[in-house]
C-alpha cells in the first residue's frame, strides 16, 4: 500500500484467493467449514459493547441441509431495542468527538483481521449460513468486505480533503459533522460485505447504529461483529439487533432521534420504511436521511453483432451464480433469431456441465436457495411456465426441497416479451429469454426500457460500436450500472460504484464517496481575521 491525503495507506482491491485443489487457502476454509458446521452455536445480540441473551431464541440451518441445526439466535422485544437506541445515543458523544484518525485506524484493523485472521472463518460462516459457493464467498465476505473498509478509509479522507476557498481576509473550512442522533441499518441476506459496510460506513464518518441484519445472515453476521470487536469499535457505537422487522422498525422510526436509514433488501419493505418515516416526519428533531438499495430485473441484451459464446456464458454466469440470489443478477435476456441457436445451444451445453450440491464440495457451482419460502415462490412460477402457451422451459424446470432449497438453473423461452417472468422480480436461478427479428434492435431497447419498474444492473454485448452506442444512451435510466460486453454482476469496490434508480433505491452508489456524504451533515465556519469596527461603506461617503 501507498500513502494518501493524510498519510493514509492509499486503498487498493484485496486479491481473490483462487482456492485451486491443494492449496493452503482450500485446506483452511474446509477446516473452518467442517469445525463450524459440525458444532453449534449461541449467538446473542450485541447492545452497549455486551452479548444480550433473552432465552427467546430460533434455530439456524444451511439452506443446503435445513434440517441440520448449525446454533441458536436470541430475539429482542421492544425495551431491548430501546435500550440499543439510548445506548447509542449515550456513546455519541465521545464517538463523534473522536478524531477521525482514530476512527480510521480501527476500520483499517477490521480489514486486515478479515483479509487475515478471520478470512477462513468468515467465508465458510457464509458458505453455510448463506449456502455460497466457496468462490462466491470469497469475492463477497473476504475480498468485498475487506475493499469496503479500506476504500471507505480513503474516500472519508478524500472528503475531508475537500475546502472551500480562504482569502487573506478569512479562512473558510467546512466541518464534516456526524449526523445528529443515530442511523438505522437493516441488512440482506445475500451479502456479507453489504451486511458489514451498511453499520461500518456510518460509524466510519462518526455517526452510532442500530443494525438488524437479515435473520438468514445472522451465522455470518456474529464473525463480523466479532471483527469490529477485536478491532477496538467502542461499545455503543454499533448495536446489533434480532427479531420482528416491524417491531424492531416501529421502535427505532418512532423515536425523535432517528437521523438516518441505511438499507438493502426488498423494494417493498423499502417503500413502507420509506412511508413510515414520512408520517413520522414532525417527530424527528431533523430530516433523516434514506439510503436504500433494493431489487432488480437486470437485462442482458446480445446484438446480431455479438459473439454466442460470449453472450451464453454471460448468461450463465450472469443468472445462476450464487443460484441467482444477486441483485444484480441476469433475469431476462433478449438474443437475436441469428444468434438464438448457437446461444441456445451454447447455454444448454453449459447449465448440463454445471453440479449441484453443498457448497462444501468444491467441485459444485451451484448451490440451494435461501429458504423455503424463496424455494415455493420460484417453483410456483417454473410450474407456471410450464403451463403456459407463450413460455417453454429449455432447460432446467426441477426442484426438490426434501435435504436443501434446490432449485435447478432454469432457462425459460417466451413469445411474449411481457410474459410475467419477464417483468417480475424472481430473485432465484431462473433467466426469461425473448427472441427478436435482427431489424427490431431498436425496438427491442425500447422494450427493454419500458418493460420493468427497476433499474439496477444490465449488459450490452456487440462488437458494433454504434450499436453499443445506440444502447448505451437508449438504456440510460434503466440501469444504474450498465455493463458493455460483459455480465451485469460483479460490481467492484472503488471501480464500480453500485446503485440503481427507478424501483431498485436511491442510486447513492455504495462503494464510493458519494455513499459516505449521506452520513455527515456539513458545517460551513468561516473565521475573520480582522474584524470591522465601523458599519459604514465606502459606497455611503462621508
Amino acid at each position: 500500500m501507498g500513502k494518501g491525503f493524510f498519510n493514509v495507506p492509499v486503498a487498493i482491491n484485496e486479491p481473490v484467493k483462487g482456492y485451486v485443489p491443494g492449496s493452503p487457502e482450500r485446506e483452511a476454509v474446509l477446516e473452518a467449514y467442517k469445525t463450524m458446521f459440525n458444532s453449534s452455536v449461541d449467538v446473542p445480540m450485541y447492545i452497549n459493547g455486551e452479548d444480550v441473551t433473552t432465552g427467546n431464541t430460533r434455530t439456524m440451518s444451511p439452506p443446503h441441509d435445513h434440517k441440520h441445526i448449525v446454533g441458536t439466535y436470541h430475539l429482542a422485544d421492544k425495551s431491548l431495542v430501546e435500550a440499543a437506541i439510548s445506548t447509542a445515543l449515550e456513546a455519541r458523544k465521545a464517538w463523534a468527538q473522536t478524531p477521525w484518525e482514530q476512527r480510521a485506524a480501527i476500520f483499517l484493523k477490521a480489514a486486515e483481521l478479515v483479509a487475515g485472521p478471520y478470512r477462513a472463518k468468515i467465508n465458510a460462516a457464509t458458505m453455510i449460513a448463506q449456502s455460497k459457493t466457496i468462490h462466491q464467498a470469497e469475492i463477497d465476505s473476504a475480498c468485498e468486505l475487506v475493499d469496503f473498509l479500506r476504500f471507505n478509509v480513503q474516500f472519508m479522507t478524500d472528503i475531508y480533503h475537500e475546502q472551500p476557498e480562504s482569502t487573506s481576509d478569512a479562512w473558510n473550512r467546512i466541518e464534516y459533522r456526524p449526523l445528529e442522533g443515530f442511523t438505522y441499518a437493516v441488512t440482506p441476506f445475500n451479502f456479507t460485505a453489504i451486511a458489514g459496510n451498511l453499520p461500518a460506513c456510518m460509524a466510519l464518518m462518526g455517526n452510532v447504529v442500530v443494525w438488524k441484519p437479515s435473520d438468514s445472515q445472522i451465522y455470518s453476521a456474529k464473525v463480523i461483529m466479532d471483527v469490529f470487536k477485536e478491532a477496538g469499535v467502542p461499545a455503543g457505537v454499533i448495536n446489533v439487533v434480532f427479531g420482528d422487522p416491524v417491531m424492531i422498525s416501529e421502535t427505532v422510526l418512532s423515536s425523535p432521534d432517528f437521523s438516518g436509514l441505511h438499507f438493502t433488501g426488498s423494494t417493498f419493505v423499502f417503500k413502507e420504511l420509506w412511508k413510515q418515516i414520512g408520517n413520522n416526519i414532525h417527530n424527528y428533531k431533523t430530516y433523516p436521511r434514506i439510503v436504500g438499495e433494493t431489487g432488480g430485473k437486470d437485462f442482458i441484451v446480445a446484438h446480431k453483432t455479438a459473439n454466442a459464446k460470449q453472450v451464453a456464458t454471460a448468461i450463465v454466469r450472469g443468472a445462476f451464480e450464487f443460484q441467482g440470489q444477486k441483485c444484480s443478477a441476469a433475469s431476462r435476456a433478449y438474443i437475436p433469431t441469428s444468434l438464438w441457436e448457437d446461444v441456445k445451444n451454447y447455454v444448454i451445453e453449459d447449465v448440463n456441465s454445471i453440479k449441484m450440491g453443498s457448497p462444501e464440495d468444491m467441485s459444485n457451482f451451484f448451490t440451494a436457495v435461501i429458504h423455503e419460502g424463496s424455494f415455493d415462490k420460484l417453483a410456483k412460477y417454473i410450474d407456471q411456465a410450464k403451463a403456459d402457451a407463450d413460455a417453454e422451459i429449455i432447460i432446467g424446470g426441477g426442484y426438490d426441497k426434501s435435504k436443501g432449497y434446490f432449485i435447478e438453473p432454469t432457462v425459460i423461452l417466451t413469445s411474449n416479451p411481457k410474459y410475467t417472468t419477464m417483468c417480475t422480480e424472481l430473485f432465484g436461478p431462473v433467466i426469461t429469454i425473448y427472441v427478436y427479428e435482427d431489424d427490431a434492435y431498436s425496438e427491442t431497447l425500447k422494450l427493454v426500457d419500458e418493460t420493468s419498474e427497476y433499474a439496477l444492473t444490465g449488459a450490452i454485448l456487440a462488437t458494433d460500436r454504434y450499436a453499443i452506442t445506440e444502447a448505451t444512451k437508449a438504456l440510460q435510466n434503466c440501469a444504474g450500472n450498465f455493463y458493455i460486453n460483459d455480465k451485469p454482476t460483479g460490481a467492484v469496490v472503488g471501480q464500480q460504484p453500485f446503485g440503481g434508480a427507478r424501483a431498485s433505491g436511491t442510486n447513492d452508489k455504495a462503494g464510493s464517496a458519494q455513499n459516505l456524504l449521506r452520513w455527515v451533515s456539513p458545517r460551513m465556519i468561516k473565521e475573520t481575521f480582522v474584524t470591522p469596527t465601523d458599519y459604514r461603506y465606502p459606497f455611503l461617503g462621508e
